[in-house]
Order: C-alpha cells, then structure tokens, then sequence
C-alpha cells in the first residue's frame, strides 16, 4: 500500500496540483492585501470615510446594547451581525482573482495559437482530364499531355 501511495504522489499531475495550491494561496494573500489595503481605502473615502470592513448591520444587539463603532465590537458584544463590507470585501476579492486567471488563461491561449503554424499554400493540383496529382506550375500534364489552363 506504501508503494502505491508512492506512485500516486509522486506522479506529475498530483506535484503540479501541489505546486499550484502553493502559489494560488499566495496569490490569494496578495488579493486579499490588494482589496483591503489598496482598492477599498478610496472606495471608502469617496463614500464620506467609509470603512467597509466596520459595515454591519445589527440584527440583535448583544450585552451590552448598540450602536457599536466596529464589526469587532458588535461580536465583542456577543451581537447578531451581517458583516456586509466584509462581504464586499470578499466579492471584490473574487472579481480580482477571477479576472486575473482569466487573463491566465487567455495568455496561454494565445501562446498556443501562436504555437500552432498555419497550413502550408499546397504545392500540387489534380489534371482536369486523367484526375492525376501534378506540381501546381505544370502547363502540361505528364501522365496524359493535356494542355493545363493556367494557374
């Protein structure tokens, strides 16, 4: 059974799924960072100071009661919250990732457009009369002789 796991773990397609967990939950770091250190600061100061990770509703107050100043303080409080800048927060983050694998992937696409060579302008044409394959500048036929139009 050990050795069978060996294979198994050590097949290309299993260290490449590992290698991109790695690298997809750096990249989710530095979305994360992105969205709330440098997309959502002016997004909030635009809408009067807002912070969007303090934007809650309180559906049922805790000990003791609201209005409380942050998200922290409400579940500090033992409070009932919809954290809707967290929420926000999370929806941009997605927007960013989803756009930057689509990027990804468009990018190797085309590279695999790039990579595919169009086909080659054909070197040989059929003789009208005997159906025979001849080089495409031919005048004259060589299996029946028969005068070619021009090409």
């Amino acid at each position: 059974m050990f050795k069978e796991f060996k294979e198994f773990a050590m097949r290309g397609n299993v260290m490449d799924m590992a290698v991109g967990i790695i690298i997809g939950g750096a990249f989710g770091t530095i979305v994360k960072s992105l969205v709330a250190d440098v997309i959502m600061p002016p997004i909030g100061l635009a809408m009067g100071g807002v912070d969007f990770t303090d934007l809650f509703l309180t559906l049922k107050a805790g000990d003791p009661a609201g209005p409380y100043a942050s998200l922290a303080a409400a579940k500090g409080a033992g409070a009932v919250t919809m954290a809707l800048g967290v929420f926000a927060n999370n929806v941009i983050s997605f927007l960013v990732v989803a756009f930057a694998v689509f990027m990804l992937v468009k990018g190797m696409n085309s590279l695999k457009r790039e990579e595919e060579t169009p086909a080659a302008a054909p070197t040989t044409k059929d003789c009208d009369k005997c159906c025979s394959e001849i080089p495409i500048k031919a005048v004259r036929c060589p299996n029946c002789t028969s005068q070619l139009q021009a090409a």
